[in-house]
């Protein structure tokens, strides 16, 4: 099993690799087409991600623009994968010249409260090139991720992810390496905009609606006191680079009360992720449905997103 593992993690290797040769123009216009593909046979995704859209741009955006987002959606998604494949021909020397940052972290700030730094982020942009930012800031980055059950593509995506100088913490293992990243005061981070199960969440707005999110961003930052700060990785509206958004740091909420705490701090951690979606509406997951889990009621649903 150990060596069929090794044969086909080297045949996803070279797939990604390939993709990756593709001259960039090349690529997007190949996501372009598989993304139109895509949405029109995909029916289950396509509905999911209208229906997504309609809810939250609904009053604001006509049938057109909302279906015209969703196919930039289907194609964007795609071009991740060419992208990942990019990614591997990629040197630290050609970092400047592709990405760009927005309201830099600065080591000073990192200082302030000299207990690391909590990274927000979510399925923005390209999420897959996050730790190519903590190179380019100097910062070392933990990223806390869910393992892939397929091991071959589990390991390709951890080598993928720790090119630079990113390491990863599973999900499954124990917040004691989380917090002692943060002792060390290097750089955690943490997507935060995935529908979770009610015992694993708090429920607070996010584009209108209460949506089920996990409380473990709050919570590890209500026990530490480390800096929460959103970043995203975003394309460029001229398809070159990328363009990373920092944010200046989210203030945490400690009144006493625990539960409050986690609520109101969650619900200003959405309330970024819901102004970058807004300022970049095509290049997020709409395709997940993030409303999925429902407030217990007594009473019989009618909601039945």
């Amino acid at each position: 099993m150990d060596k069929l593992n090794d044969i086909t993690f080297r045949i996803i290797e070279k797939f990604f690799y390939l993709l990756g040769s593709l001259p960039r123009e090349q690529a997007h216009h190949l996501s372009d087409l598989l993304g139109r593909l895509w949405f029109r046979f995909d029916i289950r995704h396509r509905r999911v991600a209208l229906d997504n859209l309609n809810r939250a741009f609904g009053q604001e955006m006509g049938p057109g623009e909302i279906e015209g987002i969703a196919r930039r959606v289907f194609k964007n998604l795609i071009l991740v994968l060419f992208e990942t494949g990019w990614c591997l021909h990629l040197r630290p020397e050609d970092f400047d010249r592709y990405f760009k940052i927005k309201n830099r972290l600065s080591g000073n700030e990192n200082d302030l409260k000299s207990k690391g730094v909590l990274i927000l982020t979510g399925h923005v942009g390209n999420w897959e090139l996050t730790p190519i930012i903590s190179a380019m800031t100097e910062h070392t980055a933990h990223v806390l991720y869910r393992p892939m059950d397929y091991a071959p593509l589990e390991r390709f995506f951890a080598q993928n992810r720790t090119r630079f100088g990113a390491k990863l913490i599973s999900k499954d293992a124990s917040l004691l390496r989380v917090f002692k990243a943060l002792k060390r005061r290097e750089s955690v981070v943490m997507l935060l905009d995935q529908n979770v199960g009610w015992h694993k969440g708090v429920f607070v707005d996010f584009f209108g609606r209460r949506a089920c999110t996990s409380y473990g961003l709050a919570f590890i930052a209500l026990k530490t006191g480390a800096a929460v700060v959103p970043v995203f990785v975003v394309r460029d509206a001229d398809g070159a680079g990328f363009t990373a958004e920092i944010g200046p740091e989210i203030p945490l909420i400690k009144t006493g009360d625990h539960q409050k705490d986690l609520e109101e701090n969650t619900q200003r951690y959405n309330d970024a992720l819901e102004a970058v979606i807004r300022r970049h509406p095509d290049q997020w997951f709409w395709v997940h449905r993030r409303w999925k889990t429902r407030p217990y009621s007594p009473w019989p649903r009618t909601d039945h997103s």
